[in-house]
C-alpha cells in the first residue's frame, strides 16, 4: 500500500481500494476514419482539451465539454457514457486533475472514472484524489508523456468511514477550502494590478520620450531577420550539452526562459545559423492572441539552442539597443498592434508577418537616452518582481496549507466537528 499511497499511512480510518466501492472505468476515441461516427454528436465528451478548467483544483463540477460524441461512435467503440456524478481523474499527459460530472458524459482514454456506490460520497471522493495528487505524480511514468496506467488505478486506495462523516467532512472542507480559494484569488489579483501598474509607468516614459523627438518604423533600424525551423523534436528538454530548439513559450513580454525547448534527436544535423546567442532580439511570430509578439533580448544562456520558424531574430543597426526595442514592445500600443493585426486559424493560435513589426512605432533616442531609458524601466521592473515574487510565495504557501488541510480532512487527522479551519489563512 505505502509503495502506491503513502499519504494513508496516517489514516484514521479503514481503507479499500477505491474499485471496491465504486465502479472503475475509462474511455475511448471512436474512429476518426468513420465520418458517420462524428456526425450529429449530442454526447458531452471529455477529453484533455477540457483539463485547463480543473488545473486550479477549484472547479468540482465539469457541465461543459470542447467536444461531443454521437450515440453511434459509442455503440462502435470503447467509449462509455457515465451517469452524472460519475467522478474523473485525467491519467495521461495532464496527470492527476479530478472532477464530477454534472451531466451524462463520455471520456477519451485519458481518464479514469468511477462510478460510487452507496458507501462512497461522489464528492468525498473527490476530495481524496486533490489529497493523493503528490503521489499521482510520483507514480506516473514515461519520458514523453506522464502516465499513469491502468493496473495502478486500480491499486489506488482511499479512506472510508461512513457516509454521515464523509458528508461532513465535504461540508467542512467546501467552507474552509473556500476561505484559502478566496485569499489566492485576492493575492493573484494582487499580482494582475502590479503588473498593469508597471505597463501603465512604462507607456507613461514611453509617451514622455515619443513626445520629446518623435516616432520612427522599426525598418528604418533593421539590417535583417533571420527565423529557424521546426524539425521533429523530442517532447523533453535537452540536456546541457545537447541541441534544442525553442518553444514560442520560451518567450514572454521582455522575458527569455532558455528552459523551454525541445530536444533536437540525435539523428538531426542542427541549422547552425540558427543557433541564439547573447544579446539576440527574438520576437514570437505566432502565439496566442495574448502572447504573440512578445520580444526579449537573449541574456547569457548555455550554447545549443536554435530558433523555432516560430520565432523572428531581427538584426538591428548599431544605433538601436536591442533591449530599447524589447522594452518599447512590451508597452500597449505595440501589444495593442500585435493583438489587432495577428491572424490565425483559432482562436488559441495567432501569427503576426514580419512586414507588421517593421513597422512599430520606435521612439527616436540617441544611444545614451536609450540606455537611460532601459536602466529607468528595468530599475522599475526589479522592484515589481520583487513584489510578485513575494505574492507568488504566498500563493505557493496557501496552496500548501489547502493540500495538508483536505488531506487532514479526508484521513480523519482531524476532527471536522470541531475542527474550525481558522487561522488557515494567517
Amino acid at each position: 500500500m505505502t509503495a502506491v499511497a503513502p499519504w494513508l499511512e496516517g489514516s484514521h480510518w479503514p481503507t479499500v481500494p477505491i474499485r471496491l466501492v465504486a465502479r472503475l472505468g475509462s474511455g475511448h476515441t471512436p474512429s476518426r476514419s468513420v465520418p458517420e461516427y462524428w456526425d450529429n454528436c449530442t454526447v458531452p465528451w471529455i477529453t484533455l482539451a477540457d483539463v485547463w478548467q480543473l488545473r486550479s483544483g477549484t472547479t468540482d463540477v465539469i457541465t461543459e465539454t470542447k467536444e461531443k460524441v454521437s450515440t453511434l461512435g459509442l455503440a462502435n467503440s470503447a467509449a462509455v457514457k457515465h451517469p452524472a456524478g460519475t467522478v474523473i481523474l485525467s491519467r495521461t499527459a495532464s496527470v492527476g486533475f479530478s472532477a464530477i460530472m454534472g451531466a451524462d458524459m463520455a471520456t477519451s482514454q485519458d481518464f479514469a472514472t468511477w462510478t460510487c456506490g452507496p458507501k462512497l460520497d461522489p464528492r468525498f471522493l473527490l476530495h481524496c484524489l486533490r489529497a493523493m495528487a503528490p503521489d499521482l505524480k510520483r507514480i506516473s511514468t514515461g519520458s514523453t508523456h506522464k502516465t499513469i496506467y491502468m493496473p495502478d488505478i486500480e491499486q489506488l486506495r482511499v479512506p472510508v468511514p461512513s457516509v454521515a462523516d464523509q458528508r461532513r467532512i465535504v461540508e467542512f472542507l467546501d467552507a474552509e477550502t473556500g476561505h484559502v480559494e478566496r485569499l489566492i484569488s485576492l493575492q493573484r489579483g494582487i499580482a494582475t494590478r502590479l503588473e498593469e501598474r508597471e505597463v501603465a509607468q512604462l507607456d507613461i516614459a514611453i509617451d514622455e520620450q515619443s513626445a520629446r523627438s518623435g516616432v520612427v518604423p522599426l525598418r528604418r533600424f533593421l539590417w535583417g531577420v533571420d527565423q529557424g525551423s521546426s524539425p521533429q523534436c523530442d517532447a523533453i528538454p535537452a540536456g546541457e550539452d545537447e541541441w534544442g530548439v525553442l518553444k514560442v513559450s520560451c518567450l514572454r513580454p521582455g522575458e527569455f526562459l532558455a528552459h523551454e525547448n525541445k530536444r533536437l534527436p540525435t539523428s538531426e544535423q542542427p541549422l547552425r545559423r540558427s543557433e541564439v546567442h547573447e544579446g539576440d532580439l527574438l520576437i514570437t511570430r505566432a502565439n496566442t492572441p495574448q502572447l504573440v509578439g512578445s520580444t526579449a533580448v537573449v541574456p547569457k544562456v548555455r550554447s545549443k539552442l536554435l530558433l523555432s520558424d516560430k520565432i523572428f531574430r531581427v538584426r538591428l543597426r548599431h544605433d538601436l539597443e536591442p533591449e530599447y526595442v524589447a522594452a518599447v514592445a512590451r508597452g500597449t500600443r505595440i501589444r495593442s498592434l500585435c493583438s489587432a493585426t495577428s491572424n490565425g486559424a483559432s482562436q488559441s493560435m495567432a501569427n503576426i508577418r514580419f512586414d507588421e513589426v517593421k513597422a512599430w512605432p520606435i521612439p527616436i533616442a540617441d544611444l545614451t537616452e536609450q540606455r537611460n531609458f532601459i536602466e529607468r524601466v528595468n530599475r522599475s521592473r526589479e522592484q515589481v518582481n520583487a513584489l510578485r515574487s513575494t505574492l507568488t510565495r504566498q500563493i505557493d504557501l496557501l496552496t500548501e496549507r489547502r493540500q495538508a488541510l483536505i488531506t487532514a480532512a479526508v484521513t480523519g487527522q482531524i476532527d471536522v466537528s470541531t475542527a474550525s479551519g481558522r487561522g488557515i489563512e494567517e
